[in-house]
């Protein structure tokens, strides 16, 4: 099993900046794909950066591009997510996640990001 952690979100006003970070522990050697997904209030949940371990590069989504930047430190087991010149639309709630597949079976409890 992986447990994943988030941390580093917070309340901040438009045009400002945040890094999440997801810190990964247990059976992490199955790990293949990550990546950062949030869920606003009455939206569905929507997959804002995702990656593939074993390849360089990284999808985004349309309205994070570059704004967002996912980093990984394979050492420390930890994913970043660098989210810079926020805007309203980005207040949700962000989770990272992990999994063999792009099923992402291991999910992280969330951290609320509020752009004011």
């Amino acid at each position: 099993h992986v447990q994943l952690v988030e941390s580093g979100g917070g309340s901040v006003q438009t045009g400002g900046s945040l890094r999440l970070s997801c810190v990964a522990s247990g059976s992490t050697d199955n790990i293949k794909y990550t990546g950062w997904f949030r869920q606003a209030p009455g939206k569905k949940r929507e997959g804002v950066a995702t990656t593939l371990i074993a390849r360089a590069g990284e999808y985004y989504i349309d309205s994070v591009k570059g704004r967002f930047t996912l980093t990984r430190d394979n050492i420390e087991n930890t994913m970043y997510l660098q989210m810079n010149s926020l805007t309203t639309e980005d207040t949700a709630m962000y989770y990272c996640a992990a999994g063999p597949g792009t099923t992402f079976a291991y999910w992280g409890q969330g951290t609320q990001v509020t752009v004011s």
